[in-house]
């Protein structure tokens, strides 16, 4: 069966289907539980909680469901040039979005004591609790944190987006490696090298990948239907990641607004930006991405430019003004037809074993 893997095996699930984790309070506890509950992997990321919220958060999936599920954490939760970002930085960069805050009727945010969450203080916490699996983004963590997660009976996941970062994650004893295309939307988790420089396809990468590690490979970017599962798993990955299709679902924390614009034309039409967070993502374009990108580069780096634009982001969302929220999605976002997390798993599942059963088909055939 094509559901039986060896991803599926160390994630003790019935189907290697991940579902994506997503940040900025996009996840939610009922899509997270309905996808473990479903046969799959559900995943929240929870990169922008306090320790105390995770563990919050941890308890309430528990409530919800008994397979197993990952939390999402940032290894890296700061961009270097944060060092020398003072208030006169911060005022300078909010000067350029005056005109945003004004057209909102909103006050600029004040200069805050601190930007972001820390991710030591995060892993001790989720270690604490220990759901069955960790997923990392933007780097690897050390060594006395995975073997803290193996301790525990902690699973882990580590992402990359080319072949190094695969194989630095295999170096450092982590169980499954992601493979995340160019597709993928939301942030390119890079940490090797710039993420411009690492866009690699999905379907150029999977088979590199493969063949660069043993540990079990998970195809991500570019993957909304059974077609792409089975795709992925032909060049040699043990599951996928599905990320877009299930944050147009209802149950993902994703504002009406936002699933509206998933299913509407516009989605055939991503950007790669980092006007919303400072940190480079694939986005559908709207008005918001399509000014600030006057600017290029010279933006607030991360967390503080993802600070700046919280407030417009939540009272945009509140005015029904989707040109000024930022809308992640991937290039496979076209493809998105399903409104629960239940119609589209079952459809996951369905069409990848039609997929391969018509190419079991056409070999016998020939």
């Amino acid at each position: 069966m094509w559901n039986e893997t060896e991803a599926a095996r160390l994630l003790r699930i019935t189907y290697p289907i991940v579902q994506g984790p997503f940040g900025g309070g996009l996840s939610s506890v009922e899509l997270t539980a309905a996808v473990s509950n479903l046969g799959g992997l559900g995943s929240f990321g929870a990169h922008i909680f306090s320790p105390v919220h995770i563990r919050d958060i941890v308890a309430h999936i528990r409530e919800r469901t008994a397979s197993p599920f990952a939390i999402n954490l940032w290894v890296d939760n700061e961009d270097p040039a944060m060092a020398g970002f003072d208030q006169a930085s911060f005022e300078r960069h909010v000067g350029r979005l005056h005109a945003h805050y004004a057209a909102l009727g909103l006050d600029p945010p004040a200069f805050p004591d601190r930007f972001g969450q820390n991710f030591d203080e995060q892993i001790e916490a989720l270690i604490e609790v220990a759901p069955s699996v960790v997923s990392f983004v933007f780097g690897i963590p050390s060594p006395r944190i995975i073997e803290a997660c193996r301790s525990r009976g902690i699973r882990t996941i580590g992402n990359a987006t080319t072949v190094e970062e695969a194989r630095a994650i295999e170096a450092a004893g982590i169980d499954l490696v992601l493979a995340s295309g160019a597709e993928a939307g939301g942030h390119r988790v890079s940490f090797l090298e710039p993420p411009e420089r690492s866009l690699v396809g999905t379907f150029a990468l999977i088979p590199q990948v493969r063949d660069a590690v043993r540990i079990p490979v998970v195809a991500a970017g570019g993957i909304a239907d059974g077609r792409g599962v089975a795709a992925a798993m032909a060049l040699g990955a043990d599951g996928v990641q599905v990320g877009t299709a299930f944050l147009a679902c209802s149950e993902s924390g994703a504002s009406p607004l936002y699933r509206a614009a998933l299913l509407s034309d516009r989605a055939r039409h991503t950007t790669l930006t980092r006007v919303f967070s400072g940190r480079l993502a694939r986005a559908i374009r709207n008005g918001y991405s399509e000014k600030m990108a006057a600017y290029g580069d010279d933006l607030a780096p991360y967390p503080a430019q993802n600070w700046l634009t919280n407030s417009l982001r939540a009272a945009a969302i509140e005015r029904g003004r989707d040109d000024l929220i930022s809308i992640y999605a991937g290039q496979s976002a076209a493809l998105l037809r399903h409104h629960t997390a239940g119609e589209l798993f079952d459809a996951l599942v369905r069409e990848t074993g039609q997929a391969f059963r018509a190419r079991a088909v056409r070999r016998r055939s020939i």
